[in-house]
């Protein structure tokens, strides 16, 4: 399966899944919305009844609309005549119960002589039980009716909840459901990478370590032929390659093995006290002169693994070559910075973008510059190099500009 093809699959699952979410999300609401509708329409249609038996019980004419609702839990209901409490609440609880109205919710009723609501009872059609209520702020008057009652439901919203358990619970299941496919997904598409993470580790591990192979056997074929016993000078310099080559095939191996140590967190330094500036100045004499070396320290004594200090600076260097331009400008400086001392490694190549110049220190990660992504190696050169830094307890530093070079500096502890 093709990238672009995952990418389609991506987007389009990801529509999918904000598709089932809205609707779900829309369904539950038209719903609450429909349970809110009838909820109010049996209300209307219960209070009614309730004002037709009053008026009936009091001998009064019933007007045409007696029922008005103030607000979403609110109910005012015109009665005419004096209403008595307790036939009040018999009335009601028939009525609720007729119309299927099982809820908690409260009575009162105004009394015009005092301009106040005189009777406050907190009843339910779920149970018998009755207990005052306030008459202060939760009752809302009017100058309409001389005679009414007002008929709230404090818990209305709860009453919803409940009569959409069925919904709601089918709602959560979805959305579990939306989350495991969404999850599984996400397994699926990291397993894909790290497969061609390792495709690709691989063949550039295969690559690299075929070229020093390669130099070997050649110098081997020609050490083993008669003439070379003869050309001591020739002798000494395809020795010297054949042990130059087993180094860098070394530092190769060792690199990889170390990245997989610090991962584990069981790399062990060997520290030893040596002098960084003769170190790199043997580091340096394979370049020839495509790197420049400027040593401004007084003190260049330090405490380091020396193989795990040469890799590093081997990598920084190798690094700046491979993405610098047609014509290589790299340098590495020394200097003292208080009790510290400090390797800055300078090239004028392609630079870094701000937005990689974080993610160039993961693991097997590979900057995308056009053809420059092709530069072989392994991926893992700077993120062994900050896990070196990071084992030592030193400073690793990256200014980069784009277009115009990196530099990459280190900060060593002194004694």
């Amino acid at each position: 399966m093709s990238r672009r093809t995952i990418q389609l699959l991506v987007v389009f699952s990801a529509l999918l899944i904000c598709g089932v979410v809205i609707t779900q999300i829309f369904w539950v609401k038209q719903a609450l919305d429909l349970r809110h509708r009838q909820f109010n329409q049996n209300a209307h249609v219960a209070l009614q009844d309730v004002a037709g038996k009053l008026a009936k019980v009091s001998g009064v004419m019933q007007t045409t609309n007696p029922v008005e609702q103030l607000s979403p839990e609110y109910f005012l209901v015109n009665t005419n005549a004096t209403t008595q409490p307790d036939l009040l609440e018999l009335f009601i609880k028939d009525s609720f119960h007729t119309h299927n109205l099982i809820t908690d919710f409260e009575v009162g009723i105004y009394d015009c002589t005092t301009n106040r609501m005189r009777y406050g009872m907190s009843l339910s059609t779920k149970d018998n039980d009755k207990k005052a209520a306030t008459l202060t702020s939760n009752w809302i008057k009017t100058d309409k009716y001389p005679y009414y009652f007002g008929v709230r439901f404090p818990e209305q919203e709860t009453y919803f909840a409940g009569s959409m358990n069925s919904a709601i619970w089918s709602s959560i299941l979805v959305l579990v459901a939306v989350s495991f496919f969404a999850y599984a997904l996400f397994i699926i598409l990291r397993q894909k990478q790290l497969s061609e993470v390792q495709r690709d580790f691989v063949n550039n591990m295969t690559h690299e370590l075929q070229t020093p192979i390669s130099t070997i056997r050649i110098a081997a074929d020609v050490l083993n032929s008669e003439n070379i016993v003869t050309q001591p000078v020739r002798h000494k310099r395809y020795v010297q390659i054949v042990q130059d080559e087993i180094l860098r095939l070394q530092g190769q191996v060792e690199m990889v093995l170390s990245m997989a140590k610090a991962e584990r967190d069981v790399l062990t330094l060997q520290k030893e006290n040596f002098n960084a500036e003769e170190m790199i100045r043997s580091i340096l004499l394979p370049f020839e002169d495509k790197v420049k070396f400027n040593c401004n320290a007084a003190n260049t004594f330090i405490d380091a693994d020396t193989f795990h200090f040469r890799c590093v600076i081997n990598n920084l260097i190798d690094n700046a070559l491979k993405y610098s331009n047609d014509v290589p400008h790299v340098a590495v400086e020394t200097y003292n910075q208080g009790k510290n001392l400090v390797i800055a490694v300078r090239d004028q190549g392609i630079g870094i973008a701000p937005e990689y110049q974080k993610k160039i220190f993961n693991q097997f990660f590979r900057i995308p510059y056009g053809d420059v992504h092709n530069v072989k190696g392994f991926g893992i050169g700077l993120s062994y190099v900050k896990q070196i830094v990071r084992a030592h307890r030193w400073r690793l530093d990256l200014e980069s500009t784009l277009g115009e070079g990196s530099t990459f500096k280190i900060t060593i502890p002194q004694a």
